[in-house]
């Protein structure tokens, strides 16, 4: 049972493994999808239906009547929960011999919930990983059958740490499944309720940057928050076009530090220097570092934005109606006026 490209690649490593034999999938149904607005099949019935498996439902509700019949008829000998996306019921989770087992992408009990992998980004966690467990009617409260860990770099991204756990879980999920079989299983670890951590469902407007906070805290959502929700702020009016409301996505940021004397006393969101690309050669050029020579140099540019404590420098954005763009050449459209109250928090 899966919804998500996550879904999708922990059921790939499931059918290329000999020893294991996939007799059905269970997906969310059809959503409405695209500007046409088509119904269009989740990440994981694709791929099962592009792969030959023909046993496939996409029930509202798994835990009908309808939908347990024909889970019944397939005689599971258990089911593998990966981003499924609705609560299974008492009744379904004894259904199969050996119940229902959930890859969640979290070394729990850390981090239960629905966005594990954004909440450890944001959290400056060091390391994560994914954990197979029982599941019960619980919340991510059942015991720990195997885990695996994954490290988080300092550029991690939400997707980029995502699409690595996926084939971690993969690859994981499908080891506990062969190890149930052989009834190899190490012993179950108990969850200790005392250690949890719960990563709540995101919504879009978490995504708005609060350049009161540290400066820490908002280049670590710049980076968890990409590509979903996406952390965004809002331009001054005079550079709005009609029916556009001044949102621009933040995509990368870089730490700006020590500040300059000067800016310690500018309020949060004020834009304390424009960087452009010819700014920053003449700069690099006076400190005697030839740019034209040496490529892996070329500098980040955009505009450093004061934040609670220090700054950040913004350099990739997406401005409303447009594509992604350096910050240099953001800037080269929209001429911000440094000292400027710039970037609003609406």
């Amino acid at each position: 049972m899966g919804s998500s490209d996550a879904s999708a690649t922990c059921l790939r490593a499931i059918m290329r493994d000999g020893e294991l034999e996939v007799v059905g999938v269970v997906t969310q149904p059809d959503r409405p999808a695209g500007r046409g607005k088509a119904l269009t099949p989740c990440p994981c019935k694709a791929f099962a239906v592009q792969h030959g498996i023909v046993d496939v439902i996409t029930p509202e509700d798994v835990n009908s009547e309808e939908s347990m019949a024909q889970i019944r008829a397939w005689r599971p000998d258990v089911v593998a929960v990966v981003a499924f996306g609705q609560f299974l019921k008492r009744p379904l989770l004894e259904l199969p011999m050996f119940g229902c087992i959930n890859c969640h992408f979290s070394l729990l009990p850390k981090y239960r919930g629905a966005s594990p992998v954004v909440a450890a980004i944001a959290a400056g966690e060091k390391l994560t990983g994914v954990t197979v467990m029982r599941m019960g009617p619980g919340m991510d409260d059942g015991p720990i059958l195997l885990q695996s860990y994954e490290p988080i770099y300092s550029d991690a991204t939400g997707g980029g740490l995502m699409n690595d756990l996926a084939v971690t879980g993969g690859v994981t999920l499908a080891k506990a499944l062969k190890l149930m079989n052989r009834n190899a299983l190490p012993p179950e670890v108990q969850q200790n309720d005392a250690d949890a951590t719960f990563a709540r469902k995101l919504r879009k407007t978490d995504g708005l940057i609060n350049w009161a906070d540290p400066v820490l805290t908002i280049e670590r959502r710049i980076r968890a928050y990409n590509p979903w929700p996406g952390c965004y702020t809002f331009l001054p009016e005079r550079f709005r076009r009609k029916g556009n409301s001044g949102r621009v996505m933040v995509l990368k940021a870089e730490i700006v530090k020590p500040l300059e004397d000067s800016w310690r006393d500018a309020a949060p969101g004020t834009v304390l220097k424009c960087e452009t690309l010819r700014t920053r050669q003449q700069a690099l050029a006076a400190a005697g570092v030839d740019v034209r020579r040496d490529r892996d140099k070329q500098p980040s540019t955009g505009p450093v934005v004061k934040c609670g404590d220090t700054a950040l420098m913004l350099t990739v954005l997406k401005p409303e109606g447009g594509g992604a763009m350096d910050g240099g050449a953001f800037l080269s459209g929209r001429p911000l006026v440094e000292g400027e109250d710039c970037f609003l928090m609406e």
